[in-house]
């Protein structure tokens, strides 16, 4: 039986489009806000059909030298063009991106993972200092 991080795939995410890029700053003021900003499919466009889609993106920060990992967002897509009339046929889509407002005190690691419902799940990251 495979455990879940053998499962998790990666790639460069200028090549491959379910991977789930983060776009912040390299570094941040201690306890200060800033953003966090994630992409699925930023380079090479991902679908966002009934049948093919990125179901959700979660982001976690890791302090260095900590064994604890902190999840700081979980976003769900739930629209992806379903509807009464049939497949991508609704008047409503999500799309696979977020924003995140975050504050940290120490350098680590953020970590970020998205669902494609046919393709599976996919893993980024980024380290992060303090200033």
């Amino acid at each position: 039986m495979k455990k879940l991080g053998e499962l998790l795939q990666t790639a460069d995410w200028k090549t491959e489009k379910h991977v789930p890029l983060i776009e912040c700053p390299d570094a941040v003021k201690s306890g200060e806000k800033f953003e966090i900003k994630v992409f699925v499919g930023k380079e090479v466009s991902h679908p966002n059909t009934t049948e093919h889609h990125i179901r959700w993106i979660q982001v976690y920060f890791h302090p260095a030298d900590e064994k604890a990992v902190y999840q700081l967002a979980n976003c769900e897509f739930t629209a992806h063009g379903e509807s009464t009339q049939g497949a991508d046929k609704g008047p409503a889509h999500t799309d696979h991106s977020a924003t995140v407002t975050a504050m940290i005190k120490k350098p680590g690691v953020i970590h970020t993972f998205s669902l494609c419902n046919i393709h599976g799940l996919w893993e980024y990251s980024k380290e992060i200092n303090v200033l």
